[in-house]
């Protein structure tokens, strides 16, 4: 995000490459979704939103930076237009509206991968009950590092989230190394129409794991329980919140002069693709 930067050069040059990001939010896929036509499901839309963090492998100071910023900007509105909080209260728009007050209430870290470099299913299973100190009214967020390997990132599922013994969580790895099409817009990967962008913090792997969290985060409030959204009358195509918009993103400004690209998300009221 712009402020990370370590030189005023730097900064002036994403300062400016970010304003044109904003003027023109980045639409690189000529893909059509149909409308959504189904939605049976339940939401995570009511109350607070508690999150609870493991550092899954050495995060770096960047990383974990951007990821908290993110976070505590869901529900800041001293930014400039467009914001993060905009871009949530469209996620909030799929409940009865009213605002999802968003907390991280735990972070562990786990620098030396206690349960190797390959997280499947079975290891995230143990690794929630470390991110959520056991509470089950918070959300399990599992941050892992490059060189971690996270069960179906590759397989067309840059960011996992989903329900393990009545417990939603999120979980999202460094795509640098293993699957650059997750880390697109910002690294060049084979498939992905158009030209990169440079990530705001100057990290790619920092802005692209916030890129998957925020699509996560999206789905596991919008739609946990991975039965409530569908492309098709006979519900058998699923979609999601953020899914249904592909390589279109939002660029949006959080807390402290930060900035951060998001995946445009479905607007439920207006049927379009959010983007600012």
């Amino acid at each position: 995000m712009g402020s990370y930067s370590s030189s005023s050069s730097s900064s002036i040059f994403l300062s400016l490459a970010f304003s044109l990001l904003i003027a023109f939010p980045i639409a690189l896929s000529s893909e059509v979704t149909p409308p959504i036509t189904n939605h049976r499901g339940r939401t995570l839309t009511n109350g607070q939103l508690n999150i609870g963090i493991v550092w899954y492998g050495p995060i770096t100071n960047v990383q974990r930076k951007a990821i908290l910023s993110f976070f505590r900007s869901l529900n800041t509105n001293d930014a400039p237009q467009p914001q993060v909080s905009s871009w949530w209260r469209v996620v909030e728009s799929y409940g009865s509206g009213k605002r999802i007050p968003v907390k991280v209430v735990n972070q562990v870290s786990d620098p030396n991968y206690s349960l190797g470099k390959v997280l499947i299913k079975d290891f995230i299973k143990v690794l929630i009950p470390k991110a959520t100190a056991g509470k089950s009214n918070t959300v399990a967020v599992i941050i892992a590092t490059k060189g971690v390997t996270v069960q179906d990132m590759c397989a067309g599922s840059c960011a996992q989230h989903g329900l393990i013994e009545n417990q939603v969580y999120v979980a999202v790895g460094d795509p640098e190394e293993e699957c650059p099409e997750c880390a697109w817009p910002f690294m060049k990967s084979p498939g992905k129409p158009g030209p990169t962008v440079r990530p705001p913090s100057g990290d790619v792997g920092a802005d692209a794991m916030v890129k998957l969290l925020a699509g996560g985060l999206a789905g596991v409030v919008t739609n946990p329980f991975g039965d409530g959204f569908y492309s098709t009358a006979r519900g058998d195509v699923t979609v999601e919140a953020s899914t249904k918009c592909p390589d279109t993103f939002a660029a949006v400004n959080g807390e402290k002069a930060t900035n951060f690209v998001l995946p445009a998300i479905w607007n439920p009221t207006t049927a379009t693709c959010w983007t600012r």
